[in-house]
């Protein structure tokens, strides 16, 4: 598979890339990751011939986005596409030492706190404090950032939040696009239901899906993926690799989606990377190139850690998948049987 054949996303003029690069690692996600190291990575992308970056302000709280930008604002700017979030709004706390002790995510991240805010003004002033922390004059993709149970935790606000996002958010990422400040606009997805909510209420161009659709799993098929479909709008995978387990196997302490993985996914991994050794693929090549065999499914973002991950990233999307992996992985029942395949 060629990672770097376009196809258009959505609805929209937009062509993207089959392979991109996701920027939560840039914001310590996991692990720190040192600045020489990061120079690094960003240069091999270059070089591999990667074109489509994404980020968010959240990542880091605003780390991300500052590594990205000071690798990508010397680079002809029509060869990159960029995208990153909206949703949250940054400013610096009143006691550094109070919200240091206090912090729970991005623990090396930058000190800035945060509120979350999807109104007019909270979107406008969202970019522009994007802009800035990249570097760059514009950006090609906005993605609605995080408006689920998970990170707000309560129903009430997430009601509160699309209640503001209806009343003046979606109004500024409107406007936006139609003076040519942006090219698509969509919305994150982690959690199954989060589709439907906003297909009721928004017109988008695409979803950025996180989880709920990747080689070990696919509950997205049953009706949110027919929904897009059938709307015209596009897709893009964010975390293919189910947050690292179908890159790395099952070894101890992989993680599946975002948690350190149970014995039971840790054998059910197992037995799929055992039926991909028998057709002599990395699971990684089947966990990167699987999705982008539905029809609405533009581009595929993994993140990295190092120069070795995006390299590796590359030469596994252009592997030679026999479709007999394909049809043993559902005989045995670990995909699908309607997951969409060659």
């Amino acid at each position: 598979m060629d990672p770097f054949a376009r196809r258009r996303l959505g609805r929209t003029d937009l062509e993207l890339p089959r392979l991109g690069l996701g920027g939560a690692a840039l914001g310590n996600i996991f692990e720190v990751v040192p600045e020489p190291q990061v120079d690094a990575m960003m240069a091999a992308a270059w070089d591999e011939g990667i074109r489509f970056y994404d980020t968010s302000p959240w990542y880091g709280r605003g780390l991300s986005e500052q590594r990205m930008g000071r690798n990508l604002y010397s680079r002809p700017r029509d060869e990159v596409i960029l995208s990153t979030k909206v949703g949250r709004l940054f400013s610096a706390p009143s006691d550094v030492a109070a919200f240091e002790r206090s912090a729970r995510a991005w623990e090396n991240g930058l000190r800035f706190e945060h509120r979350h805010d999807y109104t007019y003004d909270g979107i406008m002033r969202a970019y522009e404090d994007s802009l800035l922390r990249l570097g760059m004059p514009r950006v090609d993709i906005l993605v609605i950032h995080d408006l689920d149970l998970n990170n707000l935790g309560s129903e009430e606000l997430i009601d509160h939040h699309m209640a503001e996002l209806a009343g003046g958010g979606m109004k500024a990422l409107a406007e936006l696009k139609a003076a040519g400040l942006i090219k698509a606009v969509g919305a994150g997805v982690n959690q199954m239901g989060t589709i439907p909510r906003y297909l009721a209420q928004f017109d988008l161009d695409f979803f950025l899906v996180a989880l709920p659709y990747t080689l070990a799993e696919q509950p997205v098929l049953d009706t949110e993926f027919p929904m897009c479909e059938d709307r015209g709008v596009g897709v893009i995978i964010g975390g293919v690799f189910a947050s690292g387990i179908l890159a790395t196997g099952p070894r101890p302490g992989a993680r599946y989606n975002y948690a350190i993985a149970t014995d039971a996914q840790l054998e059910r991994v197992g037995r799929m990377q055992a039926i991909c050794e028998r057709h002599g693929v990395p699971l990684a090549a089947a966990a990167l190139q699987f999705t982008l065999h539905h029809p609405i499914v533009t581009s595929v973002i993994p993140g990295g850690l190092h120069p070795d991950h995006v390299r590796q990233n590359v030469e596994t999307m252009r592997y030679e998948i026999p479709k007999d992996l394909w049809a043993e992985l559902k005989s045995e029942g670990l995909l699908r049987s309607d997951a969409p395949t060659p």
